[in-house]
């Protein structure tokens, strides 16, 4: 993967939690859902080509993300962690852990962000508290 704008970067996050919420209601195959979307939500290759990694490696590593999550939510069941925010989380996770040229408060920030325009009026507060003790932790 080349060099990805920080522009790019962002909107990519942003179309990577839509596609896993999505995927949060159905049983697709993560390669149909990903074809499906972007005949929906089209975007420059960039953006398509970093929301893939996003998507595929959220996916890849769902389980020992989700497991990760669950050690920071603080008197939070994962039942009553909203979608949005889940999927947030896990991307920025996904980042923190596993995507080398994302500094960690990069992909904190941009959770936030995501959170911010696509969740309540808590949700990017509640990202923030769950991925800085992921951070610390």
């Amino acid at each position: 993967m080349g060099r990805i704008p920080t522009s790019a970067r962002r909107a990519a996050r942003e179309r990577a939690v839509q596609c896993l919420f999505g995927l949060d209601f159905t049983n697709n195959d993560v390669g149909e859902a990903l074809a499906l979307f972007w005949e929906s939500t089209p975007a420059r290759d960039a953006v398509r080509e970093y929301a893939e990694v996003l998507v595929l490696g959220v996916m890849e590593n769902l389980a020992e993300l989700d497991a990760t999550i669950v050690t920071a939510l603080d008197n939070w069941t994962p039942e009553r962690v909203g979608r949005i925010e889940r999927n947030a989380i896990r991307v920025a996770l996904y980042e923190m852990r596993h995507v080398n040229d994302v500094d960690d408060g990069v992909a904190i920030n941009e959770a936030i962000e995501v959170a911010r325009r696509f969740g309540s009026d808590e949700a990017p507060r509640f990202v923030n508290a769950v991925l800085d003790r992921l951070k610390k932790g």
